[in-house]
């Protein structure tokens, strides 16, 4: 009893830590964007000054126009900067903020009138930058002060970038409002105020998104006719066999794809266009239609290395702002990071999407997420409905749209989280376990299966698959996922129909035939998941119902091992118990895995990636702790303490890998053991929970 009251008392210590902590980070953040605003003001005042003599460079009406509400968002901001300031500096656990939240909630209807004059500001500061060359440079060379993170740095931006930045503002600060909310207790005195603020914030929020039409800005063509942006997204190209970041527009009569140029000087952001394909000369090649494909693969562990090296360099960034080091080192680490961010991005996907212009060139993209695919299949298909006519562009029309691309994207930034602002959420980090129950409302029978995606590290993977529901319409999987969450905030889920056609000439894309019968996502929201209830769900999805349940546990809690209650088993076990226990170097579990692996792991898809059934994996743990001949050692070794392996101990189960022969492998994992002090519980094989039986062996 004395425990569980101590460890409450620690937990809601933690809580009130991390309440000071996210409240640090919005201090930051409002030191930010208050800069961006005084960046807005700054030319406004001479401005207006000149427009009331005999050379003015803006009339007043326009100034007024451009500059709409941005002196009273400044006041706003200003006030709640000042009033939150002291009381961070001055912290206690008693500390109360929440009528600073709970009135800048109530001036919201501010924001509104910004965001309702917006793209009139913008329309109209586009046009005076053409008629007027002293206020183009005016407008593309604005001076933004330097935080205190930042002392020896002056950043310029473009006017346009700094009017974006109140319209981003309104969603980032519900965010927030959430994240603050998370780790204040229910008996603080804020939590009603900052509930309220949220509800407001909220309330906001959906009424502007409700009352705005669809993002699909447009342009005007010749002959009247308006073409409009549709969806556009950064994608890996393949180009004779490497690699290429590029920027897709899709538009509503043709497929555009840029690349994005290197900004040099402060200039602002310019595409340069490597191909289009109209509509209606686009169409799908299936894998069974063209030859093999010939994807470069990048190994495992060499993804697994680069995201261990970006989450050292996060932890390394985030060290030294608590220590109020200099930008510099800031500013070098944050280089290496995006670099590799970015190689991730362009290493990771091996989905092909390939289109094909039947007047010419083939082309193929590289994707990580399935969803992803058929969102883009799907738009471009219902498009392709309307008919379009056969076209061309002229030299000068195609430099046109490209130059339009930059004021036409709804994707600003490479999805690098290295392009998200500190108040950004940064996700969930743990594990996320899913059971998928049954899906309802299918009209025939089918062959059924689903799969699960998250986000990790900027983009969307494959993380978990059923095994497929014959002939029904109402599969009941009641399957069990344990899902590694890094960042994660969107769960995704898919819904096929298996195709047994063996024609299926591409190992990489081997889900390419089976026919994707609905799609659906949730996000991942940290109160609703903070508990340790499971949380049912239902995803709709084009007619289809699939039920699901989910429990989070965060990173802190999933690396607790708890040892085994009773010795006669084999998981939770010190393993100098089962070695001594079955009278052998190398503990049975992992013997018998070894040769399972040997004997049918190369027939196995997505063996290290796509996470085995937990039921499944749970029961095999009860097989082999009651002495029967199956079982995954991954969990063997998770039963542990929980520490990770060592440099010198990797060594050691690296030089166990490359052999083949039986008694010189045994004596080279016994080593590996010895390395490790395995008769002091010390190591922790590092496998994700739920991997498939055999996924530990092939550490080996």
């Amino acid at each position: 009893m004395v425990y569980f009251f101590v460890q409450a008392e620690l937990d809601l210590e933690k809580g009130l830590e991390m309440r000071k902590w996210v409240l640090s980070g919005i201090l930051a953040s409002e030191e930010t964007y208050l800069s961006h605003l005084e960046a807005l003001l700054l030319p406004m005042k001479p401005l207006k000054a000149a427009a009331t003599t005999s050379q003015p460079v803006l009339t007043v009406q326009q100034i007024e126009t451009i500059f709409f509400k941005v002196p009273e968002l400044y006041e706003i901001h200003k006030e709640f900067y000042d009033g939150l300031l002291p009381r961070v500096q001055q912290w206690s656990h008693h500390q109360s903020v929440g009528d600073l939240f709970q009135k800048q909630a109530s001036q919201l209807g501010v924001y509104r009138a910004f965001v309702d004059n917006y793209e009139l500001a913008v329309e109209t500061a586009e046009k005076c930058c053409q008629a007027n060359t002293q206020f183009a440079e005016i407008s593309e060379n604005l001076k933004v002060r330097s935080t205190k993170e930042c002392k020896d740095q002056t950043a310029k931006y473009s006017l346009e970038t700094l009017l974006y930045k109140p319209v981003d503002r309104v969603t980032r600060s519900t965010l927030v409002l959430h994240d603050l909310l998370k780790h204040t207790p229910s008996s603080h005195p804020d939590h009603p105020l900052l509930q309220d603020a949220l509800r407001i914030s909220q309330n906001f929020l959906s009424s502007i998104n409700e009352e705005s039409t669809p993002r699909r800005q447009s342009m005007t063509v010749k002959k009247g006719e308006n073409r409009q942006l549709l969806k556009d997204s950064f994608m890996v190209e393949l180009v004779e066999g490497a690699r290429k970041l590029r920027h897709v527009f899709l538009f509503t009569d043709l497929l555009l794809c840029a690349k994005l140029k290197k900004q040099i000087g402060g200039k602002s952001q310019q595409y340069d266009c490597k191909w289009y394909i109209p509509l209606s000369d686009l169409t799908f090649q299936a894998a069974e239609e063209t030859e093999p494909l010939s994807i470069p693969q990048v190994p495992d562990e060499e993804l697994d290395a680069i995201k261990i090296k970006i989450s050292s360099l996060r932890s390394e960034v985030q060290r030294e702002k608590r220590a109020n080091k200099g930008s510099k080192v800031i500013d070098r680490l944050r280089k290496k990071l995006s670099e590799q961010e970015s190689l991730l991005l362009l290493t990771s996907p091996n989905m092909a999407l390939r289109v094909h212009n039947r007047n010419g060139k083939s082309y193929m993209f590289l994707i990580s997420s399935d969803y992803e695919r058929a969102e883009w299949k799907d738009m471009i298909r219902e498009q392709q409905k309307k008919c379009f006519k056969a076209f061309s562009l002229t030299s000068m029309e195609l430099q046109m749209l490209t130059n339009s691309c930059v004021k036409l994207q709804t994707v600003h930034h490479i999805p690098l989280t290295i392009n998200k602002e500190e108040d950004e959420s940064p996700g969930l980090h743990g594990f996320l376990n899913v059971i998928i129950h049954s899906a309802s409302g299918l009209k025939q029978s089918l062959n059924l299966y689903c799969t699960l995606e998250v986000d990790s590290f900027g983009f969307f993977v494959n993380k978990a698959k059923t095994r497929v529901y014959r002939y029904t319409t109402e599969p009941k999987w009641n399957e069990e996922f344990e899902i590694e969450l890094e960042g994660s905030q969107t769960l995704r889920l898919l819904c096929y129909e298996k195709s047994y056609n063996k024609t299926k000439t591409n190992k990489e894309d081997v889900e390419s035939t089976d026919r994707i019968i609905g799609k659906g996502q949730i996000p991942l929201d940290p109160q609703m998941l903070q508990g340790k209830d499971w949380q049912r769900t239902v995803i709709p999805m084009n007619g289809i119902e699939v039920k699901l349940s989910m429990k989070f546990t965060s990173r802190e809690f999933s690396l607790k091992r708890m040892p085994s209650c009773k010795q006669v088993g084999v998981f939770g076990v010190k393993i100098s118990t089962v070695t001594k226990r079955e009278r052998s170097k190398v503990p049975y579990i992992v013997r018998q895995c070894l040769e399972e692996i040997e004997r049918r792991g190369m027939e196995e898809v997505g063996i290290y990636r796509v996470s085995g059934v937990a039921t499944d994996i749970q029961a095999l743990k009860n097989a082999f702790d009651t002495n029967k001949d199956l079982g995954p050692p991954s969990l063997f070794f998770k039963g542990e303490e929980g520490k990770r392996m060592d440099g010198q101990m990797d060594e050691g189960w690296i030089a166990s890998a490359n052999l083949w022969v039986h008694v010189e492998r045994e004596g080279c994992v016994l080593r590996a053991m010895l390395l490790s002090d395995y008769s002091s519980s010390r190591f922790y094989l590092c496998v994700p929970a739920g991997a498939p039986p055999s996924a530990a062996a092939g550490m080996f």
